[in-house]
């Protein structure tokens, strides 16, 4: 024999229902079958809000009954022809009639007790059962139903009735083992007392009502058919690489449903474990589809980790004091007032020293557990033995479950090293004495980014998800785009990084998207998108709370580098290319570092100095390993020596300088390169990367420009001015040539001090031959003091720039 139960999607309405008939009527021609139906989708759930309604004296629950009256109504004209349908409408109506005194009853008297709730919601599994017997009768199935109150016979606990397994094993035993008919309907969920009482078996209890049967009958096996194809890796809803589990153990599946997975009521493995009787999790919606086999053994093919399971709404209830330490019975006091007060924990930990206990119950338990410790421990909180107690609420636990954790080291350093590097505060640890999970509790907005964070770690072969907010699309964010679109395949196959842009934004629209933009067609999202601003971009990417998540700053805006710092807060990793922040007051600039270290964010900036060179790193390893810095000489302006490698006495200095901007080789306002202050920041980010304490008003400027060229305070006015001084500039070049020397613009750091300004270069000096917009930088250290160490290369340009953002990018996600 063999038990099949399926859920309320399943049998949701009509169609859903026709599914179900397909897939009895298979079963039932290999062996007889038992199907175990809950109420049709929701139905319980208006059931119990008829009731309230009545018990508050609402005549609005009358209105609810009509909603389920013509529910049950239509579900049976669509499934029967309107031949055989009078028998069954009229049954259904005088069900319902039976409920509708019901519930005029408890209007009446103003409540509902739970004797009276347990009759009326069980009306869901009785009507729906009925109703898909008949169905199957009219489609030709040899089929009978059976009122499971005739066979499960419990205590009366009403609400969550205990089953007396002995009547009922053999109330089991003799129906199933003589009734002939190859398909029997019987509704889940509702049982009766032994003196006749309706009672339920709790929410969820049509799994249980399936196990109790099959457990009594020794069925084959029992199928649990829902509307996933399994028991997954972790809540689909939630994290979308999640995959169904093939083949897991009883304990594991218990932990799973303990710690929130719906799939499976917790309390229906138990009469089935010590039978032995298989479990399968199967997908009403796609039959053919493996599901999840559970057994006693998986036969040691288990990865260490089988699943991530979380339970929402929870609350931490705390107490604590020192008159606790070393007084016996405080623990069994503790349970035993929650225990009486009909309080369920779900989490439990002291500390070591005995000074404290902290359980875990449903937020909904709170008050009521607080209100009975409080009143249990009175006397000693009055006289200050132990401090009152304190609730913690808006909490959540997350627990990774696995029958072969117990021989993995180093499970609980990956989950909490992963947890925190996405900045996932852990309010409580427990570990079960099994060893089977590992458990905590941690606030319930963190819960979809932990649950990802893990799935991750554990189940996606070390594939790791950057998830990218990108500030800014001109010249440079166009083309990191284009790169990234470009190479998101080869890093993902390659690098085990999947680099998704779920957010991008300009001076006026913002567009979010957290499956990740189709980076083919942002221009018409963007263009399509909200109204901008840098304080709703924060709260948007803050409101999201995407693991590994990064700001990249693609801008030059002073007021967007000043948002870094909230960023990192939210141990959001920065990557810019806007050197504003770095060269910053020196304060700040510490400030910033020391929050990347203290939200394990990383800060990167390589592109401020050299575009893609690796200037920065490379400095910071010279330093990391021990060098010492004693000079450092450069050409850090690729747009200055665009200019100056173009311009001679064929040119005009205007026309050049004009050149390098279209050419995306300046800043948009040129003045900010010619002025030197461009050279200025990147000398004191160097300065200040070799461990030296500087600010930008320190450093010495011999700049080249006339004093009106200076003063001017838009481009157009600064372009006149260039033209203005035409002779400055040709007389700048002349003295240069007549030396057989080349201009270039020079940063030098030394002794603590820096300096920048244009120099005659002779022909013998390594940046003689700088061409085009390269860079050159040379480090004189320690170890390099005769020979410097020399990197040189294309220090300016959009491509070059894009790809220092997108190689800090990369660095993070190796990190």
């Amino acid at each position: 024999m063999k038990v099949l139960k399926f859920g309320g999607t399943s049998v949701a309405n009509a169609q859903n229902i026709q599914k179900v008939k397909d897939i009895a009527a298979k079963a039932s021609k290999e062996e007889k079958t038992v199907v175990v139906v809950s109420a049709f989708g929701g139905v319980t759930d208006m059931l119990v809000k008829a009731s309230l309604l009545a018990a508050a004296q609402d005549e609005t629950y009358k209105n609810t009954l009509v909603d389920i009256e013509n529910r049950h109504i239509s579900t049976a004209q669509e499934l029967i022809d309107i031949n055989n349908q009078s028998k069954v409408i009229s049954n259904v109506k005088r069900e319902l009639n039976v409920l509708e005194t019901l519930l005029e009853g408890a209007f009446l008297i103003g409540e509902t007790t739970p004797k009276l709730l347990d009759k009326i919601v069980g009306y869901g599994e009785l009507l729906s059962s009925f109703i898909i017997n008949e169905y199957f009768i009219k489609e030709g199935l040899d089929s009978i139903h059976k009122d499971s109150k005739m066979l499960i016979k419990t205590d009366d606990n009403f609400g969550k009735a205990a089953v007396d397994f002995k009547t009922t094993n053999e109330l089991c035993e003799n129906y199933f083992g003589t009734v002939t008919y190859q398909l029997i309907v019987v509704p889940g969920y509702v049982a009766a007392s032994k003196k006749g009482e309706s009672t339920t078996l709790g929410r969820g209890g049509s799994d249980y009502t399936a196990a109790i049967i099959a457990a009594a009958v020794n069925a084959d096996a029992l199928e649990i058919w829902t509307d996933v194809s399994g028991m997954y890796t972790a809540n689909p809803k939630l994290v979308k690489q999640a995959f169904a589990i093939p083949h897991i153990s009883y304990e594991e599946a218990m932990e799973l449903s303990h710690f929130g997975a719906k799939v499976l009521y917790p309390p229906t493995i138990q009469p089935v474990l010590s039978k032995g009787i298989s479990i399968h999790i199967k997908n009403t919606f796609a039959p053919d589809e493996a599901g999840t086999l559970i057994t006693k053994n998986t036969n040691g093919k288990s990865r260490a980790v089988r699943g991530i399971s979380h339970v929402d709404s929870i609350s931490l209830i705390s107490l604590e004091g020192s008159g606790m330490v070393g007084i016996s019975g405080i623990s069994k006091r503790f349970f035993e007032v929650l225990s009486e007060a009909k309080v369920s924990v779900v989490f439990i930990t002291q500390a070591s020293s005995e000074h404290s206990i902290c359980i875990g119950v449903a937020s909904e338990d709170a008050e009521k557990a607080k209100v009975a410790l409080e009143k249990a421990f009175e006397y000693e909180i009055s006289l200050k033995k132990i401090n009152p107690v304190v609730v913690e609420s808006d909490l959540a636990i997350i627990a990774l479950v696995g029958d072969n954790m117990k021989s993995h080291q180093g499970l609980s350093g990956r989950m909490f090293s992963a947890l925190g590097k996405n900045n996932v505060n852990i309010r409580a640890i427990a570990q079960g004495a099994s060893e089977r999970n590992i458990s905590a509790v941690i606030n319930k907005n963190d819960v979809k980014k932990a649950l990802n964070t893990l799935h991750e770690q554990f189940f996606e072969d070390n594939i790791k998800q950057l998830n990218l907010f990108v500030m800014g699309v001109g010249n440079v964010g166009e083309k990191f785009l284009a790169q990234i679109e470009k190479q998101r395949k080869f890093l993902k196959k390659q690098l085990k990084l999947n680099i998704r842009v779920v957010a991008l934004s300009n001076s006026k629209k913002m567009v979010f998207d957290e499956n990740g933009l189709d980076l083919e067609h942002w221009k018409d999202a963007l263009a399509n998108g909200e109204e901008t601003g840098l304080d709703a971009f924060y709260k948007k990417v803050k409101t999201m709370n995407l693991r590994n998540s990064i700001f990249v700053d693609n801008t030059a805006n002073e007021a967007v580098a000043n948002t870094y710092e909230s960023y990192l807060k939210d141990s959001i990793s920065v990557v810019t290319c806007n050197k504003i922040a770095a060269s910053s007051p020196y304060k700040n600039y510490v400030h910033l570092k020391e929050l990347s270290r203290q939200y394990n964010a990383p800060f990167l900036f390589e592109t401020n100095v050299g575009a893609g060179l690796p200037i920065i790193d490379t400095l910071k390893n010279l330093i990391a390993s021990g060098d010492k810095i004693t000079k450092i000489q450069a050409v850090l302006s690729g747009s200055l020596n665009f200019v100056f490698n173009n311009f001679n006495d064929q040119t005009n200095f205007d026309e050049v300088v004009k050149q390098a901007q279209e050419e995306g080789y300046t800043e948009p306002d040129p003045k900010i390169d010619l002025s030197g202050v461009d050279v200025m920041r990147k000398i004191l980010i160097l300065a200040r990367e070799s461990g030296n304490e500087l600010d930008i008003e320190q450093i010495e400027n011999e700049s080249f420009l006339p004093e009106d060229s200076l003063n001017t305070t838009n481009v157009p006015d600064f372009y006149k001015s260039l033209v203005k001084n035409k002779s400055h500039f040709d007389d700048i070049y002349k003295a240069a040539a007549s030396k057989d020397c080349r201009l270039k613009y020079v940063a030098q750091f030394e002794n603590g001090k820096a300096k920048v300004g244009l120099q005659h270069i002779p022909s013998d000096h390594p940046f003689y031959n700088l061409e085009g917009k390269d860079n050159i930088v040379l480090f004189f250290t320690e170890r390099y003091s005769e020979q410097p160490l020399l990197i040189k290369g294309a220090g300016a340009g959009a491509d070059v720039t894009a790809s220092g953002i997108f190689a800090d990018i990369i660095r993070i996600g190796n990190f």
